[in-house]
């Protein structure tokens, strides 16, 4: 039958009539006259280019800049003015910033962006799981400082008053002393039990957190400033501290 399934030649036997024969031994790559091919040229690494648009503060793209500076990669740090802004910001995804370009294409969403930077410099983990572990750990943070922040930005004191008892006594204390208690239980670090950037992200939103309260939150969590100063301790993220724009937020 014509599908029907042949056995295989056996070994040693020629090859059947109109059939090439096998290359001899160790004579893969080899040229006509018997030369070896030439070792194919090593492929440049692909290179690409960054501009991160956001105004002259730290806050919400200062966790990319630790990023960028941590994995020694070169970016474009737009600071777009208030004045700029009207007319910049029909141009963003979605009217907002921060915003990622990469090789000319603008992206939003600044954990997003996060998760994706960290990836190209390494700090991401071996397996989804251990990416998980990660991401549970940024959207808690993440969590928490949305939680600040809308008490910080609420127009009227009186509701604000309000809002800030709880937020003080209840928000802040629980947020913190579970952070705390991860970082303990991670041998100092916030995931995994060592680097990733959930530290990172950690140390870089940690001053505009501290802005929106009007004090230093980890003064009574000495695990989780253990995890702030160890980062900003990275000679390319102490380096990126020193030379970037003084900024209250």
């Amino acid at each position: 039958m014509a599908d029907e399934a042949q056995a295989p030649p056996a070994e040693g036997a020629p090859p059947a009539e109109g059939e090439a024969p096998p290359p001899a031994e160790g004579a893969e790559g080899a040229v006509e006259g018997g030369e070896p091919a030439p070792p194919a040229e090593p492929a440049e690494p692909i290179k690409h280019s960054y501009t991160l648009f956001y105004f002259n503060v730290k806050a919400l793209a200062e966790p990319l800049r630790y990023l960028f500076a941590y994995g020694n990669q070169e970016y474009e740090d737009v600071r777009v003015t208030r004045d700029e802004w009207p007319a910049l910001k029909p141009t963003m995804p979605m009217g907002q910033m921060p915003v990622l370009e990469v090789d000319g294409k603008r992206v939003h969403q600044s954990i997003s962006m996060a998760r994706f930077l960290a990836k190209t410099v390494g700090l991401c983990g071996a397996t989804p799981w251990e990416d998980l572990q990660i991401d549970i750990v940024v959207d808690t943070i993440n969590d928490f400082r949305l939680k600040i922040a809308v008490v910080s930005y609420e127009p009227e004191d009186e509701i604000k008053e309000k809002k800030l008892v709880t937020l003080n006594a209840e928000v802040i204390p629980f947020y913190l002393e579970k952070l705390e208690q991860t970082v303990k239980d991670n041998d100092g670090h916030l995931a995994l039990g060592k680097l990733t950037w959930a530290d990172v992200y950690f140390a870089g939103i940690t001053d505009y957190m501290n802005y929106m309260v009007k004090r230093d939150l980890l003064e009574p969590y000495p695990a989780l400033r253990g995890v702030v100063d160890a980062i900003n301790a990275l000679e390319p993220i102490k380096a990126w501290i020193e030379k970037r724009p003084v900024t209250e937020v």
